[in-house]
């Protein structure tokens, strides 16, 4: 039932996601591991798995981009929250734990993404898919720093640790006023 009483702030997190994939951006700059990292530090690794699957599953269905892609990447993500959910299990909720997190995960993830699914799934030499991910990782590591910087403590503070964004809290609310 807890996790039931949560589903607001999910929602809330993926619009995050949604909006700030859809806005015109840098390229390479994506939210997903931002907005995922304070939903494992809170609830633990499975929901850090889970919302990272729901989150690029579902941004490809509306955008019409679902593929092998979108398996490769929901996979790879789904790794990373099982990560965040295990680094973030005896650590606080701060601006320098979520960035160190956003570097480390964004390396693994484009390692695995570019590099190894490059090699095994667009059979790339390995020295070009190598090279070629050096610029994508650099923007990718700058969007993903900023962002854990910023999103990240302000989803924590003023959306998942929230008790007035609970479902039992908005449902007593509206009983109150009937």
């Amino acid at each position: 039932m807890q996790k039931i009483s949560q589903i607001l702030k999910y929602l809330i997190g993926l619009a995050v996601v949604l909006a700030l994939r859809l806005l015109p951006h840098p390229p390479n700059v994506e939210p997903i591991m931002s907005t995922m990292m304070p939903f494992a530090k809170k609830w633990g690794w499975l929901a850090g798995a889970g919302f990272t699957l729901i989150a690029i599953l579902g941004y490809d269905v509306i955008t019409g981009t679902l593929g092998v892609w979108s398996l490769s990447t929901a996979g790879t993500y789904m790794f990373l929250g099982i990560l965040a959910g295990l680094w973030f299990k005896n650590r606080e909720s701060t601006t320098k734990n979520y960035v160190i997190f956003a570097i480390f995960g964004t390396l693994v993830y484009d390692a695995i993404t570019g590099i190894v699914f490059g090699v095994i799934l667009f059979d790339m030499p390995f020295w070009l898919a190598f090279t070629g991910q050096i610029p994508f990782t650099a923007y990718h590591l700058a969007g993903n720093i900023v962002l854990a910087a910023l999103v990240s403590p302000a989803l924590y503070k003023w959306i998942i640790t929230n008790p007035k964004l609970e479902l039992g809290f908005i449902l007593n609310k509206f009983k109150k006023t009937n």
